[in-house]
């Protein structure tokens, strides 16, 4: 019967030079630190969501309900405008077609103003920082 072929602490499934414990665990924890100080550098002094190191009230499932309210809020309001427009002035259907899709714009727009994307005098791209 052969032999079963099982991997050491290594990896490796061949007998081979042993490798020194010592050695490779102080160089994993070495590249460690390495990484964590890179971490460091490129995250921003204060992490999205946490203020003074302890995390903020709102979680994501309530940015997304806020997200989601806000979204549907502009869809019902133009609708509601549009269906009050056609209904006095006898437009029916444009009315209502018209204040929808102007709705459901004013519902991305401010969805986009919410998550950061927009400012209000236009898109910022939110990888680089405002230039004065």
């Amino acid at each position: 019967m052969a032999k079963s072929r099982r991997p050491d602490e290594t990896g490796k499934t061949e007998p081979g030079r042993p490798v020194d414990s010592a050695f490779r665990d102080e160089d994993l924890e070495r590249r460690r630190l390495e990484l964590e100080a890179k971490l460091a550098k490129s995250r921003p002094a204060a992490a999205e969501g946490e203020r003074d190191g302890q995390p903020s009230r709102s979680s994501g499932y309530g940015q997304a309900m806020k997200l989601s309210s806000e979204f549907i809020a502009g869809i019902v309001i133009g609708a509601g405008l549009g269906w009050f427009i056609d209904r006095f002035a006898g437009t029916s259907p444009w009315g209502l077609i018209v204040f929808l899709l102007l709705g459901f714009c004013a519902g991305v727009l401010n969805v986009l103003r919410s998550a950061g994307m927009v400012s209000e005098s236009g898109v910022r791209p939110p990888d680089l920082p405002d230039r004065k």
